[in-house]
């Protein structure tokens, strides 16, 4: 038997080179009390970094697992921070210190909008996948989801004084929800294109939504609970063809009957721009409004209150009287009429331009009438501005921009130093130099759009092959250019260093390879030396040159003659990346048909061709003295290979766009890799042996959580699916919790049986025996009874996959189930989460799925007298229970009394206050002792 060969693991190592991803917000957040709109949080791949724009510091990173973050919402009081992820999962962050122990996982795709409620207690998602779900923070927990709308979700807005809520949709719809009965009361459909954003103005008396135009639709929301008048119900007419876009404009698509609210178009508001709303915020009181669209502009509104409206209208009037009575002379005419338009509501403050395209923003009101917004730019950017409303004609002042070690543009090159410690990266407009230990820009230099790149020898000089085919030579030293040469004339694709590292050679656009030569110039600067879409490599023995070309093929040529040697065919689209093995035995070859080949340099055979990633290949290098290699493919992954067994031996993922390029470090430690999420990552090499076993049972568990992902809910026959369904999904977790409650509910089966036998020996011999062995599992957790094993078990189920896990059981655990939870009951353990479960097996009115257990539950007979007594027993615990949470309410209460008139303050307020106050003179006092001594 051969040994086996071993291969050691890479694991990601670090994140660098992004500020802020594309895919997600922007929002200002607070830190321990700190200044409002100093920090601000940003979407970083699967991270959240928190910026200090003041410093242009990160502060804090909220580390993500896996998939990249779509949405950030702070809570009301600044503590929280829940992040919407891609997958579908929610997360909920601490910012005192940066853990997350609450996460929801019930959408099946990206998470579009999140939205807290007053008090921070419910919180509310929309998804690409049309649902809209409503969670417990409290308890951990789905409460329901509610389903109606025919595309993604853009936008959701709590109504708190009517316990409702407000949602729009690319479906064009806007649509009113009951939070008390779960059910859609009212749908809008005055909206002929997507609705993109919508706010709420006037003390939730106005909603104003933004669309694919120019125009900001304002709606007048009047409640009918509260006797206002809706106005006369309408004689029904037909409508003509020319009619109907009016009225359904003007939003007379309402039924005939309104129950709660009635909601009338009150007008509209022009923008400058013509295209589509990206964001539509306000600040937290509604005072001021911030809008933009796919250009750099930011159009900022400010609302009057009515007493300002009021006055405005006086103002208006009494020149309109004064205008009359000059026209009329002394003669006394009509009284003039001044009708209030929506432009004396909401009147333009002013237009930011911002230094590229937005992507999104936030807006803050500070006390002292300030705005402070924070734009995320479409080019790697975060810059803020603030704008005084006290001033006649405000305008926007730049504070802060965050561009500290990035790229604007794709990094396309990568190259590392021959010593390892630095890494080059170049992109369209800028090539950098970082320190790969610390991970910091040693160097920073201006370039035209960058292809290929390397190290010269000593690493003293980089090399820098353009897009329009230039050769650039920089010194590190000095930062500075010290030549530029026309080499080709179209792109430079690739180049590398010739086999004895006197020269270059580089391959082009223009069909053509040359080769170039190192030559120091003696003169006054003789510190300086002249040196002098093909993907290329040349053989370490200088026998041999590699080119592929855009008719499929790699043609290899003697680099001595170069005369041609091998024509490698076999490929259907064009080769865009090969390499060859440091023994030039294997050259590996990958192309955009999405395969690689191995192939031998003795005959040009092809030894195995293998299918690589999802789309094109786009990197290909061996490991340094190895036959090991890497590919990196439009599929966002970077996977390992080993060219001698043909095998696939590990997959790198973190990339959530295409992965433009990679490059290995000459001792085979560390690769660095570059992608359309304007990411640079580092991967280190551990000393973890890799067994390719695991790595497949890894790969086939993360297909079956996709599949279950992806997979239709279960429909009960006779039932229809109405608006509000639970909230949870079934994942791989849910389904191991599922396992270990069946596993627990066996161990309860067996030991149960065993105690029976035992006493029924007992009685047969007429004496006691010794008890039974006790499972190992039940000493382990301290000699516990089986069924209070079942309930630990229970217990370590995370809250917000406990209704699902519970669906996904049998029905015969379910009823065994049942059996322990009366048991509980009676014994008083643990009475809230076994009626959360009852509640959920036994609710056929609230939940829909709990009816696929429901219907066996009440048809079985040896069950009836079970349920009977849970509901007795239920009922006087679950009193007992609010009568010990009354008690202590109540004593609560009175010492917040006895406190207050003591001390002469609020309680918990005013006292954390007046100590913030006294703490901050106690160190006023210090500091100027400190100055007098």
């Amino acid at each position: 038997m051969g040994l086996t060969k071993q291969y050691l693991r890479y694991v990601a190592s670090a994140v660098f080179g992004v500020i802020g991803s594309q895919k997600a917000n922007i929002a200002f957040v607070t830190l321990r009390g700190g200044e409002k709109g100093r920090y601000v949080a940003v979407g970083a791949c699967e991270h959240v970094f928190i910026w200090d724009v003041r410093k242009a510091e990160k502060v804090l990173i909220l580390e993500g697992k896996k998939h990249e973050v779509t949405y950030l919402c702070s809570s009301p009081d600044g503590v929280h921070i829940a992040v919407g992820y891609e997958d579908g999962g929610v997360r909920i962050f601490n910012l005192l210190n940066g853990e997350s122990n609450i996460s929801f996982s019930g959408h099946k795709s990206a998470v579009s909008v999140i939205r807290y409620d007053a008090l921070g207690a419910r919180l509310v998602t929309g998804s690409r996948d049309t649902d809209v779900i409503v969670w417990d923070i409290i308890n951990e927990c789905g409460l329901y989801r509610l389903k109606g709308h025919k595309d993604s979700i853009t936008q959701i807005l709590f109504l708190e004084s009517k316990n409702l809520l407000i949602t729009s949709s690319k479906d064009s719809f806007v649509k009113w929800w009951d939070l008390g009965t779960q059910h859609c009361f009212k749908t809008m459909v005055g909206h002929r294109t997507e609705v993109w954003g919508m706010v709420l103005l006037n003390q939730e008396s106005r909603l104003l939504t933004g669309s694919a135009d120019s125009e900001l639709r304002a709606w007048d929301i009047q409640y009918i609970e509260e006797g206002k008048e809706v106005g006369e119900p309408q004689e029904k007419k037909v409508r003509t063809l020319l009619e109907n876009e009016e009225e359904d404009e003007e939003g007379l698509d309402e039924e005939p009957e309104e129950r709660i609210l009635s909601c009338k178009k009150a007008g509209s508001v022009l923008r400058e721009a013509r295209d589509r709303v990206v964001s539509l915020v306000t600040d937290a009181k509604a005072k001021v409004l911030a809008c933009h669209g796919l250009d750099a502009t930011l159009e900022v509104f400010t609302v009057l209150s009515e007493k300002e409206v009021q006055k405005k209208m006086d103002r208006k009037l009494k020149k309109a009287k004064k205008k009359a009575k000059s026209q009329e002379g002394e003669e006394d005419g009509p009284e003039p009429v001044v009708e209030r338009k929506l432009s004396d509501e909401i009147q333009k403050l002013a237009n930011i331009k911002a230094s590229s395209k937005i992507r999104a923003m936030d807006c803050l009101l500070v006390p002292n009438g300030e705005i402070k917004l924070a734009l995320l730019l479409q080019n790697n950017t975060v810059e803020t501005y603030t704008l005084k409303t006290t001033e006649k004609n405000p305008t926007g002042t730049k504070t802060s921009r965050l561009t500290l070690g990035r790229h604007r543009t794709d990094v396309r090159t990568l190259a590392f130093s021959s010593d390892n410690i630095a890494i080059l990266s170049a992109s369209g407009e800028t090539v950098k130099v970082w320190n790969r230990s610390t991970l910091q820009v040693i160097r920073t230099m201006g370039c035209e759009y960058a292809l290929c790149s390397l190290f010269v020898p000593g690493d003293r000089q980089i090399i820098l092959g353009t897009k329009s085919g230039k050769i650039q030579i920089f010194d590190l030293a000095s930062g500075s250019l010290l030549e530029m040469t026309d080499a080709h004339d179209g792109a430079l694709w690739s180049m590398c260093l010739s086999p004895d590292q006197r020269g270059i050679v580089t391959g082009g656009a223009d069909k053509t390879v040359k080769f170039w030569d190192f030559e120091l110039i003696k003169d006054q600067d003789s510190g300086k030396s002249k040196f002098l879409h093909l993907s290329f490599s040349s053989c370490p023995d200088q026998r041999l040159l590699a080119v592929s070309l855009l008719d499929c093929t790699v043609k290899i040529f003697y680099t001595d003659t170069l005369k041609f040697f091998l024509s490698l065919y076999g490929h259907k689209l064009p080769v865009l990346c090969l390499d060859i093995s440091h023994d030039s035995a294997l050259i590996g070859t990958g192309s955009a048909d999405r395969n690689v080949k191995i192939w031998g340099l003795d005959f040009g055979d092809c030894h195995r061709s293998m299918f690589a990633h999802d789309d094109s290949v786009m990197f290909l290098q061996f490991v340094p003295k190895t036959h090991l290699f890497f590919t990196a493919g439009k599929d966002r992954k970077i996977k390992q290979w080993d060219a001698d067994k043909f095998e696939h031996i590990q997959t790198l993922e973190g990339h959530h766009r295409e992965v433009w390029c990679l490059a290995i470090s000459a001792n085979g430690d560390h690769i660095v890799s570059s992608s359309h999420d304007k990411s640079l990552r580092l991967w280190e090499r551990t000393r973890e042996p890799i067994i390719l076993e695991e790595e497949k049972e890894m790969e086939r568990e993360a297909e079956f959580e996709e599949s279950l992902a992806k997979g239709d809910e279960p429909v009960v026959p006779g039932e229809t699916k109405g608006e509000a369904e639970p909230a949870g999904k079934k994942t791989i977790e849910t389904v191991k919790a599922a396992e270990r409650i069946m596993e627990a509910v066996e161990l309860y089966r067996e030991e149960s049986e065993k105690l029976e036998e035992h006493s029924a020996a007992c009685k047969a011999a007429g004496k006691e025996l010794p008890p039974p062995k006790m499972n190992p599992i039940l000493v382990a957790f301290g000699n516990i009874s089986p069924s209070r094993y079942v309930l630990e078990v229970i217990k370590k189920v995370r809250s917000s996959e406990l209704e699902v896990s519970l669906l996904v059981l049998p029905f015969p655990y379910v009823s065994d189930l049942l059996k322990l939870f009366n048991g509980y009951v009676q014994q008083g353990l643990e009475v809230e989460l076994v009626c959360r479960c009852l509640f959920f097996l036994l609710s056929p009115i609230i939940y829909h799925f709990p009816r696929v257990h429901f219907g066996q539950i009440t048809s079985n007979q040896m069950l009836l007298s079970v349920i009977d007594e849970l509901r007795t027993n239920t009922i006087s615990k679950v009193r007992e229970i609010r009568d010990v949470l009354g008690f202590n309410s109540a004593g609560l209460q009175f010492l917040q009394r006895e406190i207050e008139s003591k001390e002469d303050v609020m309680f918990f307020a005013d006292a954390t206050d007046r100590f913030e106050e006294k703490k901050r003179k106690r160190k006023k006092r210090e500091r100027a002792v400190l100055t007098i001594t």
